[in-house]
């Protein structure tokens, strides 16, 4: 029999928009911006299945509930991304490379994958823990609950260690300034946008600089050719007249 442990108490310990199944199973789902009908995936056997929407304290948050219970061992990432965020490869490659000197996540392409509230010690604890599942773009309830099943099926067993509790700060001032907080998707989907613009114009300006050359030197080249028939023209008036 797989081995189990007793989570913290409570458990979950962070509050959030998902439903709770049996603490015991190793499997928590994150359907990112889909609102999926979560019971159904609680009956499957998940711990737990919600959205995920932003990639900074909605990442931090479900990194609290699941190493404050060592039974967790599959993060199975679904649903449909959201935009701006793209919470869903932040989490995957969160649990990939972790974050840099900065505390943003390594490889992240959401528009503020920044991590402020997890230590290294939890961070090394969540990838040691659990193994990223990932079924994005899908809403597909038959296929999400069959991989709940097999992933329960595969039950390596709790990690064993004990629970480990994480204080979240949210939306507060720390020590040294204000506390990153998370964009609406709207702005984050603009932000992303302009960025998109910035990039195009930098390209065409490249672009127009590349034709602008090419153009000057045909110029050159014409007017070199000019050249070069005048004279060899000259030469050939002049040796025509010697004879």
């Amino acid at each position: 029999m797989a081995l189990k442990k007793k989570p913290a108490e409570p458990w979950p310990v962070i509050t959030g928009e998902y439903e709770v199944g049996n603490p015991e199973s190793p499997v928590v789902v994150c359907t990112c911006g889909s609102h999926l009908h979560n019971k159904d995936l609680i009956a499957a056997g998940a711990a737990l299945a919600g959205p995920c929407k932003t990639e900074n304290i909605g990442i931090e948050k479900m990194v609290a509930n699941v190493v404050s219970n060592p039974n967790i061992r599959y993060i199975l990432v679904t649903g449909m991304e959201v935009k701006g965020h793209i919470t869903g490869q932040a989490i995957d490659a969160f649990t990939q490379s972790g974050i840099d000197k900065e505390g943003r996540i390594i490889g992240a392409k959401g528009a503020i994958p920044f991590i402020q509230n997890l230590t290294p010690e939890s961070i090394e604890r969540w990838k040691t823990q659990v193994q990223a599942v990932m079924m994005m773009d899908t809403e597909d309830a038959g296929a999400i609950t069959g991989k709940i099943r097999e992933l329960v099926s595969k039950d390596p067993g709790a990690l064993d260690v004990e629970p480990m509790i994480i204080e979240i700060k949210e939306g507060g001032e720390e020590e040294g300034g204000a506390a990153l907080k998370p964009m609406a998707a709207e702005v984050v989907e603009i932000r992303s946008r302009m960025r998109a613009m910035d990039a195009a114009i930098t390209n065409t300006g490249i672009l127009n600089k590349l034709q602008a050359g090419i153009y000057a030197g045909k110029i050159e080249g014409i007017a070199l050719g000019m050249t070069l028939v005048l004279v060899l023209f000259g030469i050939i008036l002049k040796a025509a007249g010697g004879t």
